[in-house]
C-alpha cells in the first residue's frame, strides 16, 4: 500500500471518528453541555500534553510556546482561536443533545464555503465563475431551508462561522497539530479549572457524583477530542490537498444519517430539496477546486 493510500485511510478515518461522534455525546445527554465542555478541555489538555511527552516533543512545545510570546500577534491570534473553537465545541455539543443534528451537519456542509467568503473578505481571495456559481446555488438552499424553518438556521451558520474563523486566525500560524491543540486547551484550561471548581462547591458537578460510567465517558473526552486530529494530522501528511476537501463532507453525511435514521429527527422533503441545492453547489465548488490544483500543478 502506498503512502498516499494510506494517507487516504487514515484522514477518512478520522473524518468518520468526527462523523459519528454524536453517539459519545448523546450518551452524556444527561450531563449539562457547560460541563461536558469543560470535561472535554480539562481531559484534552492533559492527553494532548501526556502524548506530547511520550514523542519526546516537550521541548519543542516549551519552543513553540516562546515563540508564540515574542511573536504578540501570533500569540493573541490563537489565544482568540482557543476561545472560538471552545464555543465551537460548545454548540456543537448543545446541538447534538437537543436533537439539531440535522442543523448541525448543515454547519459543516456550508463550512467550506463559509470559510472561501472568509478568505475574499479578509485575505482578498478570488473566486473562480464556478465557485461564485457554487454560491448562489448553495443561498439558495440556505434560503428554501429558512423559509420552511421559519428562521434563519442560525445554529448552523454559527458552527461554520466560528469553524470559519478559527481556521482563518490558525492560517498564519505554522503549528505542528497536535501542540497547536496542547496549546490552545492551556489557553482556556484556567476557566475550566475555576468552572469546575464552581460546579463542586455548589454541588452541581455530575463528575464523580454519577455513575461510575459517566464519569469514564467524561474523563474520556479528551481522548474523544485528541484522538481523530492525530488520524487527521498523519494522513493529511501524505495526501493532496483536494483530497481532504473531498474527505471532509464525510463527517456531516455521517451526522445527517444519524440525525435521521439512528436519533428520527425530522428530514421533510422541503430538507432534501434544500439540501440537495448545498450538495450540488458543494461537489460544484470541489471540482473547481480539484481543476484549480491541478492547473497549478501543471504549471509548476
Amino acid at each position: 500500500m502506498s503512502e498516499s493510500q494510506k494517507g487516504i485511510i487514515w484522514a477518512a478515518g478520522a473524518y468518520i471518528v468526527w462523523g459519528v461522534l454524536p453517539i459519545y455525546w448523546k450518551t452524556l445527554q444527561h450531563v449539562p453541555s457547560a460541563e461536558i465542555l469543560t470535561s472535554r478541555v480539562l481531559w484534552a489538555c492533559l492527553f494532548t500534553l501526556i502524548i506530547v511527552i511520550l514523542m519526546g516533543n516537550l521541548s519543542t512545545l516549551r519552543n513553540d510556546l516562546i515563540a508564540l510570546w515574542r511573536n504578540k500577534k501570533a500569540f493573541w491570534s490563537l489565544f482568540s482561536a482557543s476561545f472560538l473553537i471552545t464555543a465551537n465545541w460548545f454548540l456543537y455539543i448543545w446541538a447534538v443533545n437537543s436533537s439539531h443534528m440535522v442543523e448541525t451537519s448543515l454547519g459543516y456542509y456550508i463550512n467550506p464555503l463559509v470559510s472561501v467568503l472568509l478568505g475574499i473578505f479578509f485575505l482578498k481571495e478570488r473566486l473562480t465563475k464556478a465557485q461564485l456559481a457554487a454560491f448562489f446555488i448553495a443561498a439558495i438552499g440556505v434560503l428554501i431551508l429558512t423559509v420552511s424553518y421559519g428562521r434563519f438556521p442560525w445554529l448552523a451558520f454559527a458552527l461554520a462561522l466560528s469553524f470559519g474563523l478559527y481556521g482563518l486566525m490558525k492560517k498564519t500560524i505554522k503549528l505542528d497539530a497536535l501542540r497547536g491543540l496542547t496549546i490552545e486547551t492551556m489557553f482556556v484550561l484556567p476557566f475550566a479549572i475555576i468552572f469546575y471548581v464552581y460546579l463542586f462547591m455548589t454541588g452541581k458537578a455530575v463528575l464523580f457524583h454519577d455513575t461510575i460510567q459517566t464519569d469514564f465517558l467524561l474523563l474520556l473526552t479528551g481522548a474523544a477530542t485528541a484522538i481523530p486530529l492525530l488520524l487527521f494530522t498523519k494522513g493529511a501528511q501524505n495526501i493532496p490537498l483536494y483530497m481532504i476537501g473531498f474527505l471532509q463532507y464525510i463527517a456531516p453525511t455521517c451526522m445527517l444519517i444519524l440525525g435521521v435514521i439512528i436519533y428520527g429527527e425530522s428530514f421533510a422533503l422541503i430538507d432534501m430539496i434544500s439540501f440537495s441545492f448545498i450538495w450540488f453547489a458543494l461537489i460544484l465548488f470541489t471540482v473547481s477546486k480539484v481543476l484549480e490544483a491541478r492547473t497549478r500543478r501543471q504549471k509548476t
